[in-house]
């Protein structure tokens, strides 16, 4: 149920001039029961002014006749046709204190890795600004010097899904443009998840490989004789009649 306007000065103003019960008034207004029997006994919400919830077309008085003869009924707001299909405004992503001073490693990180997400998309994601990301692209940012990139995921700024959201998009506006992609861009395109499922793809051989069979002499491995296996022994022990020959020598 959506929640009225000024929810603690209306609650002021049904406590004060409604029979309504405790109950039904913290379930419209949205707070604790005993909040609102606070407010009636003076001690929360001091020197609040009510909120005339009928004047300022939130309710009617046959709803407040309703709840006042039954105490079960619900206080419902009054239909608003003009604000149907009205969207919430959607600003900047908030970041808490403890996490904006690692928004310009997780910026420098994306624009070096996705240089195809848009200042926009990169603005959503870790809750900053245009010229902030401009800054950093140029390498005009007065503490660029000791920024080093960091996986705004890692710091926490974002969620993994909402990044790979970000670089499907990127891709399929750029895939509808027809520019050209490399393979290290379509790679980043990627998301985590189908690049790790992805094969290895095939290696080109390097002019090192392929000369390990080659024969120096230029014969074939048939021409080549096999390798003598020697025994270390018998490379340094002479024969036992080689001295004795020696002997018997004039």
């Amino acid at each position: 149920m959506a929640k009225p306007l000024m929810a603690r000065a209306t609650a002021v103003w049904l406590v004060d001039n409604t029979t309504i019960s405790f109950k039904q008034i913290a379930d419209f207004v949205e707070m604790h029961e005993l909040e609102v029997q606070g407010i009636a006994d003076g001690d929360v919400a001091a020197g609040v002014k009510g909120f005339d919830p009928i004047a300022n077309n939130q309710l009617t008085q046959d709803e407040i006749d309703a709840a006042e003869k039954n105490p079960l009924h619900k206080l419902k707001l009054k239909f608003n046709a003009a604000a149907q299909g009205e969207e919430k405004r959607r600003g900047p992503r908030y970041t808490p204190l403890s996490k904006r001073q690692d928004r310009p490693a997780s910026i420098l990180w994306l624009v070096k890795f996705h240089p195809e997400l848009a200042d926009s998309q990169i603005a959503r994601l870790v809750g900053t600004t245009k010229p902030t990301i401009q800054a950093i692209r140029e390498r005009t940012h007065w503490n660029i010097s000791n920024i080093q990139p960091i996986d705004p995921v890692a710091l926490g700024l974002c969620k993994q899904s909402e990044l790979d959201a970000a670089v499907q998009k990127a891709a399929a506006k750029k895939a509808k443009e027809g520019e050209a992609m490399s393979d290290d861009e379509r790679r980043k395109l990627l998301s985590t998840e189908q690049s790790l499922g992805q094969e290895a793809e095939p290696r080109i051989p390097t002019a090192i490989e392929g000369l390990e069979t080659f024969s120096l002499s230029g014969g074939s491995d048939d021409d080549e004789e096999e390798e003598k296996e020697y025994d270390a022994d018998s490379l340094f022990n002479l024969p036992e009649n080689q001295g004795d020959d020696e002997d018997d020598q004039p």
